[in-house]
């Protein structure tokens, strides 16, 4: 693969390709056609064709893309092909509904640890880890080898829980606190807002409805 940077539009659309794909696979699909992706998948063929060229284009002429080889590469394109350690920092509804959510797991995203600052939950176990004290933080990061964090904590926190896992060596950060976080540039943020995503969804109802008034 090329060392071309890749839009950040192709990356987003690459977890939606893998999961069709492996639904395919599932149902024992053993190829399929750009046309017959864009049906399933709601996406133009040609957008299909364009975003897998990224990446050396996969299919053969007359043939179509094989779904196992695909799923497979797109799987390693996407880092699915190691195991991701990683821990929750925060324990609180949202955290706890995360840890406990099983499908991590069964695509190599691992949680190892849980942390927290409140003293009156530390100690209690959530999805078979006891909370622990963010005292305990940088060196577990280091004698684990963890990759990720997922920061569920007060935006107000958020920062300088970031700074301290940066510098234990900490590769990216899964962050749901609503607060830009400023860490160095080979440490990688995805921000989550769920929020946003609702407000995208009105949006998208009330343009429905402005455009069936009748």
């Amino acid at each position: 693969m090329d060392n071309k940077d890749i839009s950040q539009a192709v990356i987003s659309r690459l977890p939606r390709y893998h999961r069709y794909l492996g639904e395919l696979k599932n149902n024992n699909v053993e190829r399929i056609s750009s046309q017959e992706l864009s049906m399933l998948m709601k996406v133009t063929a040609s957008q299909i064709r364009q975003d897998f060229n990224n990446f050396g284009g996969f299919g053969q002429q007359g043939y179509g893309y094989n779904v196992e080889f695909l799923y497979d590469e797109i799987g390693k394109i996407l880092g699915m092909d190691r195991t991701h350690n990683m821990i929750m920092v925060g324990a609180g509804n949202l955290g706890q509904a995360l840890a406990n959510y099983m499908n991590f797991a069964a695509r190599g995203f691992v949680f190892k640890g849980i942390f927290d600052s409140n003293p009156d939950i530390i100690g209690k176990k959530v999805s078979n880890m006891e909370i622990m004290p963010m005292s305990e933080l940088e060196d577990f990061v280091i004698k684990n080898d963890i990759d990720i964090a997922v920061l569920t904590i007060p935006k107000t926190g958020a920062p300088d829980v970031a700074e301290r896992l940066s510098k234990a060596g900490i590769k990216g950060i899964w962050n749901f606190a609503h607060v830009d976080l400023n860490v160095p540039d080979d440490v990688q943020v995805e921000n989550v807002h769920l929020s946003d995503s609702l407000m995208k969804l009105s949006y998208n109802i009330n343009r429905y409805r402005q455009e069936n008034i009748t």
